[in-house]
């Protein structure tokens, strides 16, 4: 029998009658002849409402309450959805991520899985049970503590679960059909991809493509587990997310993504010696603070002052200005921060072999008023940091720039690379 790892988000558990559709379909799936582990996330918005309950008791909740606070979502969907499935006739056994084997380091509320120790698991598999495994938590290594694995770590956790069990596909549950060109609620003309690769999918994670994970994409491609994100709400194919090598045709330009959850730090007189950054971003890296773009001015005068910019997660400006503080005078004379930032970007694996493309990029924000702050680029991705306010004008100039709108679904209808170069 095949063994398939099944994930729904938050949105395909809401209500009763989500939990139901979610177990009928997983039903559906043993009843095909194969055996089913799924992985689920909170209901609705039961994590952001176990948030604010710590943030009414405590201005600053500490890390291992907080984990032993929000751990409790994912659980209370594993249990109603086993308890849905034993009525459909089937057996099911309900896991917290402890008991499903998920290990990890000590870092509470963005803990990293070092370890999937599936033995229980597979005892129940055998036991002819389906599994259903609380996304997003599991226990630390060493002292035992329930640790989370930050936003979206349910997604995570399925993908490892799938290494874990050599699983034939890991299928990703979601209130979307697939992969788009574009947000679609921004761009209503975005298609769905049919197929996309690990490379541009990690790219559209990290530039604010909501739909995956970045880290389980980053785990799912050094497992070699395959992706399919579907809808939870029809049965239609989705999105496979493909190894490189799999990937037939490598269009220009496959999606624009973009982001509003970013926040911009720039150090005035940061002293223009060796160690000078070194010293800056250890102390960010310190408090689990990622930072995405990094943009350093050199000093006007030989020996005089520089200044570096970066842009990093919103929420996480609290505890980068903690980190920063003690290194006020000698790293740094001054810190700005701007937290009305967004992000838009275009991603495409053809942009390694087509010059002109930032160009084009480029010139069309240009067209719309939208001045840049900031720019990053990879061999298939540009990115651009500008006004939060703009961000929709921007996706919308760009994705009709680059043509990417039209009827059907890319990778089927059509050629993937039957769209114009620029």
């Amino acid at each position: 029998m095949s063994l398939i790892v099944m994930k729904f988000g938050g949105t395909s558990v809401a209500d009763a009658q989500r939990i139901k559709r979610a177990a009928r379909r997983i039903v559906d799936k043993r009843e095909l002849g194969n055996r089913v582990v799924a992985v689920l996330s909170a209901r609705g918005k039961t994590t952001d409402e176990l948030i604010a309950m710590a943030e009414e008791v405590s201005d600053a909740p500490d890390g291992r309450e907080m984990d032993m606070l929000l751990s409790s979502g994912e659980r209370i969907s594993c249990a109603l959805c086993a308890m849905a499935i034993n009525d459909l006739g089937h057996r099911a056994i309900s896991l917290t991520g402890s008991q499903a084997g998920i290990v990890t380091d000590e870092s509470h509320t963005k803990a990293r899985i070092l370890d999937v120790r599936a033995d229980r698991i597979r005892r129940a598999l055998e036991e002819d049970s389906i599994v259903l495994v609380a996304g997003f938590q599991g226990v630390s290594s060493s002292a035992r503590n329930v640790t989370t694995l930050g936003r979206g770590g349910s997604d995570t956790t399925a993908v490892a679960v799938a290494a874990a069990l050599e699983a034939e596909v890991c299928e990703i549950y979601t209130d979307v059909a697939g992969v788009y060109t574009a947000d679609p609620r921004i761009v209503p003309g975005a298609r769905k991809l049919a197929s996309v690769s690990f490379e541009e999918m990690l790219e559209m994670a990290a530039s604010g493509a909501g739909v995956l994970q970045l880290r389980s994409l980053e785990y799912a491609r050094n497992h070699g587990v395959r992706i399919h994100c579907r809808s939870s709400f029809d049965d239609s194919p989705g999105t496979v997310v493909l190894a490189e090598g799999e990937t037939m045709e490598q269009p220009l330009i496959t999606a624009v993504t973009h982001s509003v959850t970013e926040a911009r730090v720039t150090l005035l007189g940061v002293p223009d010696e060796p160690g000078a950054a070194a010293r800056i971003f250890h102390a960010l890296a310190a408090v689990n603070v990622n930072v995405d773009m990094i943009v350093q001015n050199a000093p006007v005068s030989a020996g005089g002052p520089a200044e570096i910019s970066f842009t990093i997660p919103r929420e996480d400006l609290r505890h980068a200005l903690d980190a920063l503080q003690p290194l006020a005078g000698a790293s740094y004379a001054e810190l700005k921060t701007d937290q009305e930032m967004g992000k838009v970007s275009i991603v495409g694996a053809g942009m390694r072999s087509h010059p002109g493309v930032a160009a084009k990029v480029f010139a069309v924000l240009a067209g719309e008023g939208v001045n840049i702050d900031m720019i990053s680029t990879s061999p298939i991705k540009i990115s651009c940091v500008i006004a939060r306010d703009r961000v929709e004008q921007a996706v919308r100039a760009l994705h009709r720039a680059f043509e990417l709108s039209g009827e059907g679904t890319i990778g089927e209808e059509e050629p993937v690379n039957a769209r114009p170069a620029a």
